[in-house]
């Protein structure tokens, strides 16, 4: 068996749009953000990532917390 094989990483890029709407789609409460990592195939700290960046209800120094029902 070959142990020197290497994987080849795929760096993928989303546009500014689909990002702003999967904020969207989380500020209006449609889905979660577990929900929406499992829907597009996304990580969680990404979708995060994009909240605190394109998120109308952020505000500088506030952490958003998602909370269960």
């Amino acid at each position: 068996m070959n142990t020197h094989i290497k994987f080849i990483r795929k760096k993928r890029s989303y546009s500014i749009e689909f990002k702003k709407m999967l904020v969207s789609e989380f500020e209006r409460g449609r889905f979660s953000v577990l929900q929406l990592s499992r829907l597009y195939g996304l990580s969680f700290q990404l979708i995060y990532t994009w909240i605190y960046k394109f998120s109308t209800f952020n505000e500088k120094g506030i952490r958003v917390v998602e909370m269960k029902r």
